[in-house]
């Protein structure tokens, strides 16, 4: 089994980093509960959480998958069964892309393991319903929706903690990735709808990167890389020499560039 450090981000919300692609799992504990934010990646990280939470006598009481990709809707059976909750829009993703969801998984999962995909629940409202249990703690855990990044992606408000869970937005490793499908108006709307509660946030953990308690410099940075590709300028961001963003940079370019043809003609 893998160790991993476990980083306090704000009160009872602790964080776990993969080594793949920064990828983080979010732990939110109430007294003897505790609710997951997309638990990653591999069969030993996934049993390092089971085992923090046992070393504490911590019962998963739910969790929550911010969007229909198969890096965030993982599970490990030894969590239980607690309510494992998603949007709507993102339960429909998966039901439209499940095979080609199911393919990405590859071989990294026991044969005899039940789909990590089975046993999702669509919310009815913005608010996740009983995160730690019934007769527990009555938090606010509220939803953010919207489509960038991937129709039905949501992030979750802990208005109570100060902390945004982003999701795959706001990241400090990787470049704004709206693709899959390729919708550029979508990402600004969705930095947009985000913007309320990044500026309320002391903390903010995005689904690949690092914790940050500066939200709104991430929110900024975004912005500014795609003010400057929507304008025709040079992007100055770093993020732009880290693996694989050269090649997303290449794309946006040619996104924003088919935006702007569109839109004068």
């Amino acid at each position: 089994m893998t160790t991993r450090q476990v980083a306090e981000v704000a009160r009872d919300v602790f964080v776990m980093t993969s080594e793949r692609y920064t990828t983080t799992s979010t732990m939110i504990r109430s007294g003897g509960n505790l609710f997951l934010v997309d638990p990653a990646w591999t069969v030993a990280e996934l049993e390092s959480i089971v085992a923090w939470s046992a070393a504490r006598d911590l019962r998963i009481t739910g969790a929550f998958a911010t969007h229909a990709h198969h890096d965030h809707m993982l599970w490990h059976p030894q969590f239980g069964d607690a309510p494992r909750w998603t949007t709507p829009r993102s339960l429909q993703m998966l039901g439209e892309w499940r095979t080609e969801l199911e393919e990405q998984l590859g071989d990294d999962f026991p044969a005899e393991w039940p789909s990590p995909f089975d046993g999702l629940r669509p919310l009815a409202a913005a608010a996740i319903p009983e995160p730690f249990g019934a007769g527990g703690a009555g938090e606010a855990m509220v939803t953010v929706e919207h489509d960038g990044h991937a129709p039905g992606h949501a992030a979750l408000w802990l208005g109570e903690r100060g902390v945004l869970l982003a999701g795959d937005m706001l990241s400090d490793v990787e470049l704004p990735l709206p693709f899959f499908p390729d919708d550029l108006p979508a990402y600004l709307d969705a930095l947009d709808r985000l913007a309320a509660v990044v500026a309320e946030a002391s903390v903010l953990v995005p689904g690949h990167g690092h914790p940050t308690d500066r939200p709104m410099e991430r929110l900024d940075a975004d912005r500014r890389y795609l003010d400057d590709v929507l304008a025709g300028r040079e992007a100055d961001d770093w993020r732009r020499s880290l693996k694989g963003m050269g090649e997303a940079h290449s794309k946006i370019v040619e996104m924003a560039t088919a935006l702007r043809t569109g839109e004068s003609s």
